[in-house]
């Protein structure tokens, strides 16, 4: 069995000069840092009094289960002899602040990626990879709500 290890900064820029005197003192901005690589700018989100035009937690869980999907099909393309031209994706998630049984949490998400191929690829090997990379991938292996997968493909000459 290998092992990885990943290790971040975040940093908390929010204080406003008077810490978290109270709810609302502070800000909820952040950075997420890592060498050599751009920072992240973080907040809540403007539900939780934080920044819209900052990444949120949400959006960065959402945003990894697609890459990693993405990393995981473009793979399994590769070695099944599906060339993929374009990949572009489009998920969506929900989550629910509480339900009386459990805290807040995501409920669900759906990937939405539209795949284009070349006109020799088997479009429908493409469209059960997907099934393939949903099941390989680290980040849907990890989580504890439904992932879906709404895949679109089309052929380009």
């Amino acid at each position: 069995m290998k092992e990885h290890n990943y290790a971040v900064t975040l940093n908390w820029t929010g204080n406003t000069g008077k810490g978290t005197a109270s709810y609302t003192a502070y800000q909820r901005d952040y950075t997420v840092e890592s060498p050599g690589k751009v920072p992240i700018l973080g907040s809540a989100d403007p539900a939780f009094r934080g920044n819209s035009e900052r990444w949120k937690p949400e959006d960065m869980l959402l945003a990894s289960i697609s890459a990693c999907h993405k990393l995981w099909y473009l793979h399994l393309c590769a070695i099944n002899n599906v060339c993929v031209l374009e990949y572009v994706d489009y998920p969506v998630g929900r989550m629910i602040e509480g339900d009386g049984q459990r805290k807040g949490h995501f409920k669900d998400a759906v990937l939405r990626p539209h795949v284009i191929i070349n006109s020799q690829s088997d479009r429908d090997l493409a469209m059960r990879l997907h099934d393939d990379a949903h099941h390989e991938c680290f980040i849907a292996n990890s989580v504890n709500f439904p992932i879906t997968c709404e895949a679109v493909i089309d052929h380009r000459s």
